[in-house]
């Protein structure tokens, strides 16, 4: 049984050294983005269609039937959204067409960008 023992604890501190270092590994390669997440100003291709519908101002809400917005996985759909300065809801109306960026500040989908359509 003990020489058994030393191969099989041999192979699994092996393994699990292994995997450490694959773990620190791939920590290491995601560092940078996750510093950044959130804080760059997206790109203009990167805009989100959407027609306004509803706005809330105070709540700090709007609700925009929108496409898909690709950086949360989202379908399109209509929703109500926080937007990330209230001022922004002085810039449109309801029946607006609208480009905006959205992304996820403290839990909530918020609204971090916001223009009419041209």
């Amino acid at each position: 049984m003990n020489a058994f023992s030393k191969p099989a604890l041999a192979i699994v501190m092996a393994v699990a050294s292994s995997l450490t270092l694959a773990q620190e590994t791939a920590h290491a390669g995601h560092e940078g983005h996750e510093s950044h997440a959130g804080h760059e100003a997206p790109a203009a291709s990167g805009l989100v269609d959407g027609e306004v519908r509803k706005i809330d101002q105070e709540a700090g809400k709007i609700t925009l039937r929108h496409g898909e917005i690709k950086n949360l996985n989202m379908a399109a759909m209509t929703m109500v959204l926080r937007v990330k300065d209230p001022a922004m809801l002085g810039l449109v109306q309801v029946g607006d067409k609208v480009k905006f960026a959205a992304d996820r500040i403290e839990g909530a989908i918020t609204i971090v960008q916001l223009e009419k359509a041209q």
